[in-house]
């Protein structure tokens, strides 16, 4: 019956700060088929003798350092990204960006506890070190033209996965809670559509307005997201969030945000899959795996001009680029194993049509399946949606029985050393979210709070933010 009419469960997990190049890009040999790495890619590092060409490079190993390039962790603000982009001028003139900067903004950050290797940024995964990803995306599809919504930080990105807009805002730092635009949870819930969030320790998305008054019938621990695929339970929209913070009760971060050890998000990759595939909904559900933004990551291919979602505007900027591309796994049994998703098999046009897909695809596809209406923005009014590519007739893809993650876990000393560790970028924001929130779940019918300033909680380390986090979100959730 084809996938419009067979897929009644959309599944989405993103994950944090990688690029597409960093975790997929020798998946397969480059080629016209496929917008990969030679292995010939550079960017330029300034020495006092002159500019050294450094290449993309994999250290061929997943121990813990390994696992954990770049450390410290890459520029993620705005700025940063643009001179990512454009190189140290940091010029953005209308012209495809020449990706050339990726270095030179690493080697300009702040100073650190330890020193900033050039090549850091340039480091990239083979398949053999990332092997859940990997065989999840040749034996179902990987889409090499799935690009980050803005080049921006995170909050801006899952706002767009959520929205379709950031309202004009950048940086996780400048915006209100709640957030105001309207979501896709929203329109799932007026067309009695059934939707949650699952997360491990403080979810992002709690961030959203429109939701507060349902929250607490929406948003469990990651347990229950296991527990309903297994009883067949899977609502029509699961959101999944990975673990932000370390926490010696809750565990280590798995959303693999540099410098947390990657191997820890392929163990949930895994445990995500292994749910669905084994889940009496297999074969009436889509599994996305993407990641929010590139967060400093390499990427050889330059952003395509995108549609503005909306008139809002910072400094000048009117979101009419997309970020870096990020990684992207479609998995479902109508997807034909092996596939190379694409809007467009000769590659995408600086300025569209067509547009890449981006985090606005998944409310686009949301929209398609379940007849939610009209666009949210003008962003995913273009945006490509994933049925088209789920090409099989029948759901005749079942893929692996399961995928075997790596078993290592977290020593004494890294748990140490992550828990002592300042806020980085995303940890920074949900504090400050958090301590934003209602003491308790919202009576229906009640007021939403307008929105606030932002708050400016302080705490010397990770584990500290952590627990008044995720207190505050159990708190407002009646969890």
């Amino acid at each position: 019956m084809g996938a419009q009419d067979g897929i009644k469960h959309v599944v989405v997990l993103m994950l944090e700060n990688r690029s597409f190049d960093c975790m997929l890009g020798k998946l397969y040999p480059k080629s016209a088929a496929f917008e990969g790495l030679s292995g010939t890619e550079t960017n330029l590092f300034r020495t006092p003798t002159g500019l050294v060409p450094k290449a993309v490079w994999s250290s061929g190993s997943m121990d813990p350092l390994s696992a954990s390039i770049p450390d410290p962790d890459p520029g993620e603000l705005f700025a940063d990204m643009t001179q990512q982009l454009y190189g140290e001028g940091g010029r953005r003139n209308g012209d495809p960006a020449p990706m050339s900067g990726f270095i030179a903004n690493y080697m300009a950050q702040p100073p650190s506890d330890q020193p900033y290797d050039p090549v850091a940024v340039m480091h990239i995964f083979t398949p053999q070190q990332v092997p859940v990803i990997s065989t999840l995306a040749r034996a179902f599809g990987v889409c090499d033209q799935w690009h980050a919504s803005t080049p921006c930080q995170t909050w801006p990105n899952r706002f767009f996965a959520h929205t379709a807009t950031a309202l004009g805002h950048v940086e996780n730092s400048q915006f209100h809670i709640p957030f105001a635009a309207p979501s896709i949870f929203r329109r799932l819930s007026d067309a009695d559509r059934s939707w949650r969030v699952y997360f491990h320790d403080v979810p992002q998305s709690i961030t959203l307005g429109d939701i507060w008054l349902e929250a607490f019938f929406h948003f469990r621990f990651f347990g229950q997201f296991l527990a309903d695929a297994h009883d067949g339970a899977l609502p029509d929209y699961s959101f999944i969030e990975p673990r932000y913070f370390t926490d010696f009760g809750l565990g280590i971060p798995n959303d693999q945000h540099p410098p947390h050890n990657a191997a820890y998000g392929e163990q949930l990759i895994a445990a995500v899959y292994n749910a669905v595939r084994s889940s009496p909904n297999w074969k009436s559900t889509l599994l996305v795996i993407t990641y929010d933004e590139h967060g400093g990551c390499f990427d050889h291919m330059p952003p395509p001009a995108a549609v503005p979602p909306d008139a809002a505007r910072f400094a000048g900027f009117n979101f009419d680029s997309y970020g870096v591309r990020v990684p992207a796994v479609i998995v479902s049994p109508y997807m034909p194993p092996g596939s190379i998703v694409r809007v467009r098999p000769e590659g995408l046009p600086h300025q569209g049509p067509p547009y890449p897909f981006d985090h606005t695809s998944i409310i686009a596809t949301l929209r398609k399946l379940f007849d939610l209406g009209a666009p949210l923005t003008a962003r995913d009014a273009v945006a490509p949606d994933l049925i088209g590519p789920l090409s099989l007739d029948d759901p005749t893809n079942d893929g692996p029985l399961s995928v075997t993650a790596s078993n290592v876990q977290a020593s004494a000393a890294e748990l140490a050393t992550r828990a002592s560790a300042p806020l980085n970028g995303i940890q920074d924001g949900l504090s400050r979210m958090a301590a934003q929130l209602p003491p308790a779940p919202l009576p229906q019918g009640a007021d939403v709070p307008r929105p606030s300033a932002t708050a400016e909680p302080s705490f010397d380390n990770v584990i500290q933010a952590a627990a008044d986090a995720v207190a505050r979100v159990k708190s407002f959730l009646g969890l």
